[in-house]
């Protein structure tokens, strides 16, 4: 077993981090002071090729793998989560949908500007009264009696991206009466009309991904962008999420190892006790934790996106590892920024320092696209064959 990383995967990965050090690092503090959302840094990722890493070249995309995806999410986090959400959403969730799920004249139309970079995409699951178990989804989705559209009404809720998108991978009851088995899954331009923004959320962390509800008051929707057939929404919704947590594991690492590199600079530095806080036992302790952590985190966020390809080949699903990966990893990008704020002590708490944005960006990990409790379960059931 070789860990070591091919060309190709380390030259996306030196593109991403200077794109990180030298475009997001500098602003990364001013747009979480804000909240304004970092729309030339996002097209500049475009440029690059990283708002559609995995997407064939034919598509607007890199044509690269799961791999380099983590990579480049890594690489984003450790300068500004808020940046990598952003990218991460549109890759796996958004785009990720469209290139397996979609038709050519979908894939040309709806895909490859928003792989490209050129356009905004989000993903609608979640509901005000449906997190966890999305299943229970009210919004519906209507056939017109000629077949030409639908119509569809309910609302949506932390929409990644909903207040810029220009496109939405929305998923909607088109049977209400066979529960998760009729949901189906459309492209939706949030342009239309009876497509209503609601207002941006005021979070805790990753402030400049920008995040709202939207509900929909009869918005038509042609027939001709329902993603796939009626019924395979939710299917659908549960294999991109195994997609997507390994995106936010990677994010998780991401901010972990800003966190960890932050304290070992920090504890090199600060001098108590006549020597460097280095020196110090319970330092030195904190740091060896986190340093493992990470490692460990790293390397099983590697390992869902290595199995993934062959998941797909097989026709499995990759859920247990991007849950394994995407628990460990949050949970640790939480401990790492939890201890970096102690190692730095009272300028940790202070905005001066970078390491409490750490600690708020790393709370959402373990909530977005499947809670830490929901990955237990998930992890569990798949273990012991119960439910």
């Amino acid at each position: 077993m070789d860990f070591t990383l091919g060309e190709t995967h380390l030259l996306i990965q030196a593109a991403a981090r200077e794109f990180a050090h030298n475009e997001i690092l500098p602003i990364a503090a001013a747009h979480d002071r804000s909240g304004k959302f970092p729309a030339a840094t996002i097209r500049k990722a475009g440029e690059l090729g990283f708002m559609g890493v995995e997407v064939a070249p034919a598509y607007g995309g890199a044509g690269l793998d799961a791999l380099a995806f983590c990579l480049v999410i890594e690489e984003i986090a450790a300068a500004d989560a808020a940046h990598a959400t952003i990218i991460s959403v549109n890759n796996s969730l958004y785009c990720g949908a469209l290139a397996r799920f979609g038709s050519d004249a979908q894939k040309q139309r709806y895909l490859t500007p928003v792989a490209g970079g050129s356009a905004i995409s989000c993903y609608a699951l979640t509901e005000p009264q449906s997190g966890s178990d999305a299943s229970r989804m009210r919004t519906r989705a209507e056939l017109s009696e000629d077949g030409s559209h639908y119509l569809v009404n309910g609302k949506k809720s932390w929409i990644t991206s909903g207040p810029v998108a220009e496109y939405m991978l929305l998923f909607a009851a088109t049977d209400p009466a066979q529960g998760a088995r009729g949901i189906s899954a459309f492209i939706v331009e949030l342009n239309s009309r009876g497509c209503l923004r609601g207002r941006v959320e005021p979070k805790l962390g990753i402030r400049a991904s920008a995040t709202c509800e939207i509900e929909f008051a009869d918005c038509r929707v042609p027939a001709g962008n329902r993603l796939a057939a009626e019924g395979d929404g939710f299917a659908m919704a549960m294999q991109l999420l195994d997609s997507g947590r390994i995106g936010i594991a990677a994010q998780a690492v991401g901010i972990a190892r800003a966190a960890y590199e932050a304290s070992v600079a920090f504890a090199r530095e600060r001098r108590a006790f006549g020597g460097p806080i280095a020196s110090l036992q319970m330092i030195q302790a904190k740091i060896a934790d986190m340093k493992c952590r990470l490692d460990a985190a790293r390397l099983l966020t590697w390992h869902a996106a290595w199995n993934k390809p062959r998941a797909l080949e097989s026709g499995q699903r990759n859920t247990t590892l991007a849950a394994v990966a995407k628990l460990y990893a949050s949970e640790t990008a939480m401990y790492c920024a939890h201890q970096a704020v102690q190692i730095h002590g009272g300028a940790g708490f202070s905005q001066d320092l970078p390491v409490e944005r750490y600690f708020r960006d790393a709370k959402i990990t373990e909530i977005y696209e499947g809670t830490s409790e929901i990955q237990r379960l998930v992890i569990a059931r798949a273990e012991t064959g119960l439910r």
